[in-house]
């Protein structure tokens, strides 16, 4: 991969790094949180990663893609508990500000401070730091302070081509990490907040004038490989849905779901009569989350064809069966229809996945889970594979078509209206190469983050 040098000054330190942790050590006392994901994080262990470069002259780090929370953040150099090797023996790298001749501090003062913190920092002394506490849906967190450095990525310059660029981003420093993202089994060095505050990656690029804030994500969930593309997607074309208003995730209201030719019942939520689901998309989760009055009659349904299957629930947390056949020939797919006729549909190779030789449902009861919201419909990556997937703030839609994520799609350049073929893209992980039904890879157009891999 080739690394470019972006001219610069070294700029002066607000705070030293032993004081820097004293502040550390105060936000771990009194965790706040600033953003939190959808729900829970990667409950199988299937991340989709990003390898960008970051600072002058630039580093590489692996970063997680994820729609359901809003910052970046890379482990820092103050992290002394992070592993050096990461998910599937990756190479891991702490970020060290003081390295890099174009960072600059974020102190608690600043605008951008204010605008995470809903207000003015309470006690905010002159050049401290601008702290973070990110929590996820599993109850693992991320602490740190934000800094501001050189991201690299490269915009398109014609059919299938590229050419470096690069943008000044705000991102969390991380220090102290909790749960899974601090096990070597699933670590990465940081994770790349695609969500739809100001504070996120899409927003900050957005704001500067390089790009508009709507991006895709195509997921080949049997050949490995993918795309995913900031920009105007103009072919294929994609049928969407409205964002639900004032909501912090990517949301729409679900009508309708039919397992095979059977439709559910939606109308037993809480939230009063009607037939609407809320359904969030979140690209940094695996599975699917249903509220158990949707969850119990859509897997009774799924098994109804085979009155002799077993389930059995593996680790108290996935529901399983021993099959042996086709499971396209033998089970129904499931369509969920949102408004203005967008529909999804999953097939049973998307919604089963091999687990200690059992077929688990990639299904997962909201009910058993005191971390989700038991009213709410999420959906991960395992059902969104073999699907564009477009997310479009500029509108407030979000879309999707079935898609061979192994083609190309095309993208429009906003600038000069040209429009350029975006082809897929896959590389090797760790020095070696993943199953391919669980190996991704994306390429990011217009703000391309170097390689992203599943």
């Amino acid at each position: 991969m080739a690394l470019t040098w972006a001219t610069g000054v070294r700029f002066g330190r607000a705070t030293k790094r032993n004081e820097r942790e004293n502040e550390l050590h105060l936000a771990a006392k009194c965790l706040r949180r600033f953003g939190s994901s959808s729900g829970p994080k990667n409950a199988f262990y299937y991340l989709y990663y990003a390898k960008i470069g970051i600072g002058t002259p630039p580093k590489e780090y692996y970063v997680q893609v994820d729609t359901g929370s809003d910052i970046m953040w890379i482990n820092c150099i103050q992290c002394r508990e992070c592993p050096k090797k990461g998910y599937h023996g990756l190479e891991l790298t702490l970020y060290d500000p003081e390295d890099s001749f174009t960072w600059k501090p974020v102190t608690c003062a600043s605008e951008f401070c204010a605008e995470i913190n809903g207000g003015a920092v309470t006690g905010c002394k002159p050049n401290a730091s601008c702290l973070y506490t990110e929590t996820y849906g599993d109850g693992s967190y991320s602490i740190g302070y934000f800094v501001k450095d050189v991201v690299q990525y490269d915009s398109v310059s014609g059919d299938l081509e590229t050419k470096l660029a690069n943008g000044s981003v705000i991102f969390g420093c991380g220090a102290r990490q909790s749960g899974n993202l601090g096990t070597s089994e699933e670590a990465l060095d940081g994770i790349l907040g695609f969500g739809k505050s100001n504070s996120s990656i899409i927003s900050q690029l957005a704001s500067s004038g390089k790009v508009k804030k709507m991006f895709a994500h195509c997921l080949d969930g049997d050949n490995g490989g993918g795309i995913f593309a900031i920009g105007h997607v103009v072919q294929p074309k994609v049928n969407s849905t409205p964002l639900i208003p004032d909501e912090p995730h990517y949301s729409a209201n679900v009508m309708k779901i039919e397992v095979g030719t059977q439709f559910l019942n939606l109308s037993t939520s809480t939230h009063g009569p009607g037939d609407k689901r809320r359904t969030i998309i979140d690209s940094g989760t695996t599975l699917a989350y249903l509220p158990d009055a949707i969850y119990k009659p859509m897997v009774n349904e799924i098994v109804a064809g085979q009155p002799d299957l077993r389930l059995r629930t593996l680790h108290d947390q996935y529901t399983c069966f021993k099959y042996s056949g086709s499971v396209d020939d033998a089970f129904p797919a499931v369509t969920f229809y949102f408004e203005n006729s967008l529909s999804l549909k999953v097939y049973p190779h998307d919604y089963l996945f091999a687990f200690e030789d059992f077929l688990c449902f990639g299904w997962q009861n909201n009910g058993l889970d005191s971390l989700s919201t038991t009213d709410t419909i999420l959906l991960g990556d395992l059902v969104l594979s073999n699907k564009l997937v477009l997310y479009d703030l500029e509108n407030q839609t979000i879309g999707w078509t079935e898609y061979n994520c192994s083609s190309t799609i095309k993208l429009r350049d906003e600038i000069t209206g040209s429009v350029h073929l975006v082809g897929p893209h896959s590389i090797p992980s760790g020095g070696r190469r993943m199953s391919s039904r669980y190996l991704i890879s994306f390429l990011l157009i217009t703000a391309l983050l170097h390689h992203m891999i599943y």
